[in-house]
């Protein structure tokens, strides 16, 4: 972690909040009833900021949240998940939003900042499309290996044989293939090229990476900025949270014997194949996703996004007001919303607890 980068980070944070551009009143209550709005006694301020993936989420999260505690108001910048977490381990934000959980430099850091153990919690679980936009072609099936040999371009026509094996009955066109990847620090990256590194069987060398490791290409800053260049151009593919891909085409990706789309489903059962990072504290939810399975009907291109928070806060109103943020936001009610608003896959109920027991000992 860049110490300096971090200093300069707390120094400008008063200030980068005034340009957080999302505001709502609002905060859920512990139950998240809209019924006890009347009741609520929370008031201030809460700033967050950081995964640009969860943007769409936080929106519907704010709205729901605001029912019960209309004298809450609640920033969050979508600055990417590595500006995000840097930012919460200067000071500058209660909580951030990540697609990637602390690195153990990280998380040294954030529990000097915070006094405490950090309480990093999967809220958002969404599956990251490989989306294209290649005219004539509406339905493309792809492995990772050729995932991989594409964005490492070594395979750089949409007509190649390695393509054209897996897609016999598509008339794949000579036209050069473009890559378009994230300019900035990014989770979605990270989980991206994760998936890349444990599944393509050697075809990506680029490594598991939050900023893009090799030249060429085009690159585009935040999820909206990857998805505006691959609709922009022809011939291009990209990869980007499934819930802002609007009509651009997603690529299926073989698993086991058969190819799995980015459906919010698919996403859902990778819960149940992931295993918890060992040495980590029991507020620290970090998980190792398995991107190699071969499961029917699971989708292993996916991103599971934290918020993160520290577990005590100096400031007892601030402590309460996170507290009361994570709760609404795991609630089934803040799960059902994001899926409604962001098609991402709401927690299992038994996930769920086990993220409210790490929310409860925030004080």
């Amino acid at each position: 972690m860049n110490r300096k980068s971090m200093r300069t980070l707390a120094a400008t944070a008063a200030s980068a909040t005034l340009l957080f551009g999302l505001a709502a009143c609002g905060a859920a209550n512990e139950t998240a009833s809209a019924d006890d709005a009347t009741a609520s006694s929370l008031s201030g301020t809460l700033n967050g900021g950081g995964a640009s993936s969860q943007e769409s989420a936080v929106g519907a999260w704010r709205q729901g949240f605001q029912t019960a505690h209309p004298d809450v108001t609640v920033n969050y910048d979508p600055v990417g998940s590595g500006g995000g977490r840097e930012q919460f381990i200067a000071g500058g934000l209660s909580f951030a939003g990540s697609d990637a959980y602390l690195e153990d430099d990280e998380l040294t850091a954030a529990t000097d900042r915070c006094g405490s153990d950090v309480v990093s919690v999967p809220v958002y679980v969404s599956p990251i499309a490989v989306i294209y936009n290649l005219d004539g072609v509406k339905d493309l099936k792809l492995d990772a290996a050729t995932i991989g040999a594409i964005f490492e371009r070594k395979v750089t026509q949409w007509d190649d044989p390695a393509i054209a094996e897996l897609n016999p009955d598509a008339d794949l066109p000579d036209t050069k293939i473009t890559t378009v990847h994230r300019a900035d620090d990014s989770g979605t990256t990270k989980n991206f090229t994760d998936y890349l590194t444990e599944a393509s069987g050697g075809s990506w060398s680029g490594g598991v990476v939050e900023t893009w490791p090799l030249k060429g290409g085009e690159a585009a800053d935040g999820t909206s900025g990857v998805v505006s260049a691959v609709k922009a151009g022809s011939g291009t593919i990209g990869y980007a949270d499934a819930s802002q891909a609007g009509d651009l085409g997603r690529v299926q990706v073989k698993v086991g014997d058969e190819y799995v789309g980015p459906t919010e489903q698919a996403a859902a059962k990778v819960l149940d194949t992931a295993e918890a990072e060992p040495g980590r504290a029991a507020t620290d939810i970090a998980l190792k996703i398995d991107r190699t399975t071969d499961a029917a009907g699971v989708y292993p291109v996916v991103l599971v996004s934290y918020q993160i928070a520290c577990q005590k806060y100096e400031d007892a109103k601030e402590a309460e007001l996170v507290k009361s943020w994570l709760t609404y936001v795991a609630s089934p009610e803040g799960q059902q919303a994001s899926e409604k608003a962001a098609g991402s896959a709401p927690l299992s109920e038994s996930f769920s607890a086990k993220v409210q027991t790490a929310i409860d000992t925030i004080g």
